[in-house]
């Protein structure tokens, strides 16, 4: 079943909304500009219930279909906020805010739950409730959980949860979808070495932590090279390495941080282990001390295998059976819908962005073409799962 010709009409106008998103992008929970423009475009579309500020910034909008409010409750969910980046895509809608940019899609997939909100309120083709969540802080906030223990699940019943990500160079018109984890845990660590500082020109009188830290850099990356199955997937990555004030002094203190991606909760306990036991130990091997502290983020995305055959037949339905991938490699960037899917079953799945710029750059743009095969996917979703009668 093709892009939903009503869904084509009204393309343009969705792709207005996002562009205005795109232009006027807030971050974490602070997207009261976004969150207003949502309530509004919701209630103008009829919904038969609109509330703000769950999970301090987020809306849910429920729509009935024809039986009214029994029957099942699907959640429908698009994140909002943009991240703290300078846009250099030299795009008429560019970001009008220095430092802020939607760099990773979420004025798109506002813009597309929009659209979708606007058809189902019109059509009502289906038996049961929706739930459209429009959630704030994804991009290192945890919104989502934040949502979830303002009570969200339970005030509105819901039975099932969906979310969709574009993704760069998967064409557009096309989906990816995979049972079990299709996005990664997201851990931190933060590591502080202590040596003896001194002067520049007479290291020997010093034990110099910016020495030991660089060689620890080196030396961590061997937890995944030489102490890990080389099928298992994880990343260990050193991002940032701190230390000193002048070109004269060596310092007595410098500092690590870096992230842990895993997809397996055995390989994340695993790392969180060796690097308790190794950062310390090794540290004293040049006669300096350290110390970790290991922090865990957003939870592996877990597919569960019912709702994602059920959105792969969704997206088929949509766009044809050559274009969907339902066995897709898993990414091991993280995404806080993580905890809705450890709230109830359901299923995450990428939309084609084209040969666009990748997520997180500054010459990053969602590519409006997709959207009326977002919007659709959206649609068919909830018709073929609350069918009428």
């Amino acid at each position: 079943m093709p892009i939903i010709n009503r869904i084509a009409e009204f393309h343009d106008e969705i792709t207005a909304w996002r562009q205005d998103l795109h232009a006027n992008p807030e971050l974490l929970f602070d997207v009261h500009r976004t969150a207003g423009i949502v309530a509004e475009k919701l209630r103008a579309f009829g919904c038969d219930e609109v509330v703000t500020g769950i999970g301090r910034t987020g809306v849910v909008a429920i729509i009935n279909g024809r039986g009214g409010t029994g029957g099942k409750t699907i959640g429908l969910r698009a994140d909002m906020d943009a991240l703290p980046v300078t846009e250099k895509t030299g795009a008429p809608h560019a970001s009008t805010i220095p430092g802020k940019m939607h760099a990773c899609g979420h004025d798109g997939h506002t813009a597309m739950l929009l659209g979708a909100a606007k058809y189902l309120s019109e059509t009502r083709n289906f038996d049961g409730r929706v739930a459209l969540i429009f959630q704030p802080a994804e991009e290192g906030g945890g919104g989502g959980k934040v949502m979830i223990d303002d009570g969200m699940i339970d005030q509105f019943a819901i039975d099932e949860v969906y979310g969709m990500h574009n993704w760069p160079g998967m064409p557009v018109g096309q989906f990816g979808i995979r049972v079990g984890g299709i996005m990664a845990a997201t851990d931190r660590f933060y590591i502080d070495v202590v040596g003896k500082g001194g002067h520049a020109a007479r290291p020997q009188q010093t034990v110099d932590p910016l020495i030991v830290s660089a060689q620890m850099v080196v030396a961590l990356q061997t937890i995944v090279s030489r102490n890990l199955d080389p099928m298992a997937n994880a990343v260990l990555s050193v991002t940032m390495l701190e230390a000193g004030e002048a070109d004269n002094v060596i310092s007595r203190t410098a500092k690590i941080t870096g992230t842990v991606r895993t997809l397996d909760p055995d390989v994340q306990d695993f790392i969180e282990a060796k690097l308790g036991e190794m950062v310390p130990q090794f540290a004293r091997s040049f006669g300096a001390e350290a110390s970790i502290r290991y922090a865990r983020g957003y939870p592996v995305t877990v597919n569960s295998p019912d709702e994602t055959a059920f959105a792969a037949a969704v997206a088929r339905d949509v766009v044809g059976d050559d274009r969907v991938d339902d066995d897709i490699a898993p990414s091991l960037g993280g995404e806080d819908f993580s905890f809705m899917l450890q709230e109830r079953p359901g299923a995450y799945i990428f939309l084609g962005n084209g040969a666009s710029s990748e997520l997180h750059t500054d010459t990053y743009d969602f590519n409006d073409e997709a959207i009326p095969v977002g919007v659709s996917y959206w649609v068919r979703l909830v018709e073929k799962a609350l069918p009428v009668g």
